[in-house]
């Protein structure tokens, strides 16, 4: 078969803009009937949700019945359906209204999701309660998702010309296709631990990069920041060793049981009356124990601080003027007394001396 892919094509003008969406009108339905099955789609809410969409309903219906679908509320089961009708003319439209649908349960407010029924937005719903198994360690990376003030969620929000909505496990965002890509790669890597401000900074540059068109059909690696992972050291927590015991064949002792703690103690034997009697008595001692407690602590209040005590500076230089001369006059006694100890001793022992010495013989 000859190809045809070098064959002219005298449609193909370059005039045409290939991405755009052209709306889908009733003429373009071109047998004109209605479609062969219903094609039904059901969403389940969570219950806080179901008092705005009982106020919202009304302009639910509204909306999709310009596109001829109907839409039920199921209070007791806690769902909402869309489906098709006769009229329906537009086969993608079953697939909006399921998106609408989607978006009201994941709490985006209706004058937001309705949006999603024009054919340039397109939504998607991000899973993100997988990623992380530790409860803190799963709020704290949402939280670096939102920002301080929610000014990282803004940033994003101007980068990807997206809405995004950061609602318990899921991130739900709509916007252009190439935006959604975007939010996407940005709520996964932070629930891996990569901040946003990396692809918030990339996104910035990149579209600096896009308004000059002499860069158009160049590589931008080069302009972008290429950001390395670095293993911050972190403390190392203290583990205690713990000791092996000896292994033996035999097993543990047995505990004594509640009764045989009860004939230990002599309770056992006790009548009702009486072991009620002496709880009585044991909880009155600790309730003494506690207020005797609290009553030296009350106590503490009422007690006096110590005052300095003031001193006369002229009145202490007296005293210690006086109790000076008495140490000196006391000394003076002491040394004068000692002396004449000593002067009395030395008398004693020269009159013992002589008194010891030997009678001369007449001979």
């Amino acid at each position: 078969m000859p190809s045809t892919h070098d064959k002219d094509k005298p449609w193909d003008t370059p005039d045409i803009d290939k991405w755009t969406v052209e709306e889908f009108k009733p003429e373009h339905n071109a047998s004109g009937l209605h479609f062969a099955e219903e094609s039904s789609f059901m969403t389940l809410f969570p219950k806080y949700r179901e008092q705005y969409l009982r106020s919202i309903w009304s302009d639910v219906t509204k909306a999709l019945d310009k596109h001829h679908i109907r839409c039920e509320l199921d209070l007791v089961e806690g769902a909402m359906t869309v489906k098709t009708t006769t009229k329906t003319f537009d086969p993608a439209m079953i697939l909006k209204a399921r998106d609408l649908i989607k978006l009201l349960a994941r709490s985006v407010p209706f004058p937001q999701a309705v949006k999603i029924l024009q054919d340039d937005v397109a939504c998607d719903v991000i899973k993100i309660g997988n990623f992380v198994t530790n409860k803190d360690r799963f709020i704290k990376r949402r939280q670096r998702l939102v920002g301080p003030n929610g000014n990282t969620l803004k940033a994003l929000e101007l980068l990807t010309k997206c809405y995004i909505l950061v609602q318990g496990n899921t991130v739900s965002a709509m916007g252009p296709y190439k935006g959604l890509k975007e939010v996407r790669r940005v709520a996964e890597d932070c629930m891996k631990n990569i901040h946003p401000i990396y692809y918030i900074k990339e996104l910035m540059i990149k579209q600096e990069l896009q308004k000059n068109p002499e860069l158009a059909h160049e590589d931008w690696s080069r302009f972008l920041p290429s950001f390395k992972k670095r293993n911050v050291a972190r403390k190392k927590v203290k583990t205690s060793k713990v000791e092996k015991k000896v292994y033996t064949p035999f097993p543990p002792a047995q505990q004594p049981r509640k009764v045989d703690l009860q004939i230990e103690s002599g309770e056992y034997f006790l009548g009702k009356r009486e072991r009620e009697l002496k709880k009585i008595q044991e909880k009155r001692a600790l309730q003494e124990e506690n207020s005797e407690l609290k009553r030296q602590e009350r106590a503490k209040g009422y007690v006096a601080p110590e005052e300095e005590q003031y001193e006369n500076k002229l009145l202490s230089k007296e005293k210690k003027e006086k109790k000076e001369k008495k140490e000196k006059k006391e000394k003076k006694e002491k040394k004068r007394k000692s002396s004449d100890d000593n002067d009395n001793d030395d008398e004693d022992e020269s009159k013992h001396m002589k008194s010891k010495k030997p009678k001369k013989s007449k001979h």
